[in-house]
């Protein structure tokens, strides 16, 4: 714990606000047809794809499901090094050098990253193919996971070239393209042929070949779009791909931090592949994935609010700094708090949704849940550290919370089966959260909670209440049930708000990005 004395954070004077109002319409402004677009895909995807889980839940089982699982944390591992910091890396270059002209160095680094990219992974591809029989019977004890090894080489191969494509698409500054490929299309390609696939049959193979379809058609349009947004001079120049020095340094430091990402992704599903038996990994898979919905919106905010960040703090413009965190976190936790109240309070009915062999996971749904609600509380921490120069500091928060999840699952899983690897991965997210808040305090001074937190607390108080009783007025309650406790949760929730009264900030920033955003969607300028 750090001894440097308390720092009084204050809530923002209505006079500083009005002064910088000028300021928070252009940073609107900038960002508004992208993050629209974004938010849009993301709820487009976050929708469908709850619906076509429980699709896939209904008609392959959750034994399926596992090895779909056990076979994703394979390809994690051998994928592990697949990428080698690059896709990272291709944000950051392609706009340095297109802002700067410098075709040259930008024709060399699409050139180099791509050849080392498809080269590395057909290799690490072959590898795959070669230790996957061999991992599935002797680590795994499901011998049916060989058989697919072909689709999950693919689907790591297609997967990382998009994942590069897509964030030169965002250095190009093409982040709504990037989204209705991705999110859309792609979304919609793999849903489609899925259906089409297992109906005929085709079980969970027909579901592969469709992931590996779909991968095909975005890296198709991602190539066309990349090729369509690079400067002419760049496609000609810049030699076979000679790669700076300073991109490889780069590129080795997101490298580590995506190591830590994948420890702390996969690491519970290895266990419990380990440990258990496949059907439960399935149960398990079902219910992390649906807990994930619960930071949407701290996920959207992510994406619009983490580059201003590193203008903000370079500027030394704390105050809007400031400002902007402590008002993103508490709507991120205002939209949060009646999902996660409702998934949280229904996770048995919830769970029925796939299929009663799914309603033993509710425990892991309510467990995760509640982690992903001290997530969205502590706001866009993680990008707060990142983008302030702070990155080693979040390297080893990281680093420390993936050995303590994967200490907690060793320890847990063989007593508690599912429930103890969420146990392991809650606690590593809440210690991830809350150390980086910490951090974000002690080196920019910066705190989101103030007095208005308080009615936040309240309206979650009395959301809560109103569910349980609904809760106990519905004992043997269905899926159908929490799909009506959802909207009753916002009702509750946005109504006591309304009650104990919104803040004079609130209110002004609010009607601003209403009317920017509304603006800008009607082609209208608010200057």
């Amino acid at each position: 714990m750090s001894t440097a004395a308390p720092i009084i954070v204050e809530r923002p004077n209505p006079a500083v606000v009005s002064n910088d109002t000028a300021e928070f319409r252009r940073r609107v402004k900038s960002i508004s047809r992208h993050s629209t677009v974004y938010f849009a895909g993301t709820l487009f995807t976050a929708v469908s794809g709850y619906f076509f889980k429980i699709y896939l839940a209904r008609t392959l089982g959750a034994e399926a499901l596992g090895i779909y699982a056990l076979g994703i944390s394979i390809v994690g591992v051998i994928g592990l090094f697949n990428a080698v910091g690059l896709p990272t890396a291709g944000a950051k270059f392609v706009s340095e050098y297109s802002s700067r002209g410098d075709y040259v160095r930008l024709g060399a680094f699409l050139r180099g990253a791509l050849s080392l990219l498809g080269f590395g992974n057909i290799v690490l591809g072959a590898v795959l193919l070669v230790a996957m029989p061999s991992i599935a019977v002797r680590f795994y004890h499901t011998p049916a996971l060989a058989s697919y090894s072909w689709s999950f080489a693919a689907i790591m191969l297609l997967g990382v070239l998009n994942t590069f494509l897509g964030q030169c698409m965002a250095g190009f500054s093409a982040v709504a393209q990037r989204t209705v490929i991705t999110h859309f299309m792609g979304t919609s390609a793999t849903i489609l042929l899925a259906v089409v696939l297992i109906s005929l049959h085709f079980g969970l193979g027909g579901y592969l070949v469709a992931q590996v379809a779909s991968a095909t058609l975005i890296l198709g349009c991602l190539v066309y779009s990349v090729w369509k947004l690079t400067p002419p001079r760049a496609r000609t120049t810049g030699g076979l791909g000679h790669m700076e020095k300073r991109v490889v340094a780069f590129s080795a430091t997101t490298f580590g931090i995506a190591m830590v990402h994948f420890v702390l992704a996969q690491a519970d599903k290895i266990t419990l592949g380990y440990y258990l038996n496949v059907r439960q990994v399935g149960i398990y898979a079902v219910s992390i994935a649906v807990a994930g919905f619960v930071p949407i919106a701290l996920t959207s905010v992510n994406q619009i609010f983490s580059p201003m960040i590193a203008e903000l703090h370079s500027a030394g413009n704390h105050q809007m700094l400031q400002l902007l965190y402590a008002w993103l976190t508490k709507w991120v936790l205002v939209f949060t708090i009646p999902l996660a109240a409702a998934i949280i309070i229904f996770a048995g009915p919830v769970m029925t949704a796939f299929g009663g062999d799914f309603r033993s996971g509710a425990a892991v749904l309510a467990v995760c849940a509640i982690a992903q609600v001290v997530n969205c509380g502590a706001g866009s921490v993680g990008f707060l550290l990142l983008m302030s120069g702070n990155q080693l500091s979040l390297m080893k928060i990281q680093a420390v919370n993936a050995i303590l999840m994967v200490a907690l699952n060793i320890l847990l899983v063989p007593r508690l089966g599912i429930l103890g690897a969420a146990l392991g991965l809650s606690a590593s997210i809440v210690g991830t959260n809350v150390w980086c808040l910490a951090e974000v305090r002690k080196r920019l001074h910066l705190f989101p909670y103030n007095r208005s937190y308080a009615k936040v607390v309240l309206s979650a108080i009395v959301t809560t209440l109103a569910l349980v009783l609904q809760r106990n007025f519905l004992p043997h309650a269905t899926w159908r049930a929490a799909g009506f406790a959802l909207p009753l949760a916002y009702m509750v929730f946005l109504g006591a708000m309304f009650v104990v009264g919104f803040d004079a900030e609130d209110r002004m920033l609010a009607r601003l990005a209403w009317s920017k955003i509304w603006g800008a969607n009607n082609g209208v300028s608010n200057e």
